[in-house]
Order: structure tokens, then C-alpha cells, then sequence
């Protein structure tokens, strides 16, 4: 996906929900700080996003924008209409949100999340795309592995803690390796 897909998004969002400021929690999110993000982070051609007022209207986004919609076969990108919920983020996330709203997004904005939150999500979810995505965003020097690490220190949540901490570790392993080939969607 391209920034010009992810403003299209947030533009047909508003216009599906009559909302206009979004949350964007998947890996489209890097596209808010990193509008020419490389390829290997622009794989996924879906967008998880909520209406940041109105998260309970994210299945209209699901339905009209969603996999398989008209939206979907026109345009070949979707929208995965999420919850606030979705992702595991860390403590303070809103603060750092970053926003885009220009031309594109006719009046829509778009808040997506911080890279370094980002990477916590994925840690957290552990899938092994994750894991290669967190990979990718240190290789490229997108985020700064000491950051990630403070989010994960102060973690109140012990298992959770130790959980991103493991995950964070298969990470390090892996940027060492040079393995950081994300695929698939989200």
C-alpha cells in the first residue's frame, strides 16, 4: 500500500461513517511518520482502522470498504474496521499519534500509531509476520530499539512484560540473521 491508498482510506471512511478522525493500528499505521516507507513494510494492501469517536461503527467499515467489497475489487487495497482493543499498544500511545489530513483525505484524519508503538504492537502479537515487521522497522532504522525497549520496561503487566521481552529478543535474533521478510496482511 501507498500513502495515496491509505489517504483514499481514510476519505472513503469518512464518507462510509460521516466520522472523520480515524485511529490506524495495523502495519499501514508506518505510512503517518514514513510516507515512503520501504517496500517490505507496505506489503499488506489492508488497513486496520476504527473511527476514533465512534469505534462501534467499524463493521460499517468492515462492510462497505472491507476484503471482497466493491471497494475492495475497484481499488485492490480494504479496510479491516477494528476496535480500540485490537491492538496491544503501549501505556501513553495517544500522545504520539501521528497525524496526516491533506487534500487527499478530504477532511478525514487519519491518526496513525507512532512507529515505536507500532513495534510494540506487533512484539505483543507475536505473529511471525510481526515479528518480521519489527525486524524490518530496525534494519531500516525506522525506530530506535532502545525506545521499544523502555516501552517494554514499563510494562506493569509481569506476563506481558515477559512476553514482548521474549519476543523482542526473536527479534533481535532475527535483524541479526538479517531475516526480515514480512508477508501477508495486517
Amino acid at each position: 500500500m501507498k500513502r495515496s491508498e491509505l489517504e483514499h482510506i481514510l476519505r472513503a471512511c469518512r464518507g462510509t461513517t460521516e466520522e472523520s478522525e480515524f485511529i490506524v493500528v495495523g502495519s499501514q499505521a508506518i505510512l503517518g511518520r514514513f510516507p515512503d516507507a520501504p517496500r517490505v513494510l507496505r506489503h499488506s494492501m489492508e488497513a486496520d482502522v476504527y473511527p476514533k469517536f465512534k469505534p462501534e461503527l467499524s463493521p460499517l467499515l468492515t462492510g462497505n470498504l472491507g476484503e471482497l467489497s466493491l471497494f475492495h475489487q475497484t481499488h485492490g487495497y480494504w479496510v479491516d474496521g477494528v476496535s480500540p482493543t485490537t491492538a496491544t499498544l503501549p501505556a501513553g500511545w495517544e500522545s504520539r499519534l501521528v497525524k496526516v489530513c491533506n487534500e487527499n483525505t478530504g477532511g478525514a484524519i487519519g491518526w496513525c500509531l507512532d512507529p515505536h508503538d507500532l513495534a510494540f504492537s506487533k512484539l505483543a502479537a507475536r505473529r511471525e509476520k510481526d515479528l518480521a515487521f519489527v525486524a524490518a522497522l530496525v534494519r531500516h532504522k525506522m525506530i530506535r530499539p532502545s525506545v521499544v525497549a523502555a516501552l517494554i520496561a514499563n510494562v506493569a503487566d509481569l506476563p506481558l512484560r515477559a512476553r514482548l521481552a521474549e519476543a523482542w529478543e526473536i527479534r533481535r535474533r532475527r535483524a541479526a540473521s538479517g531475516d526480515a521478510t514480512p508477508g501477508g496482511n495486517g
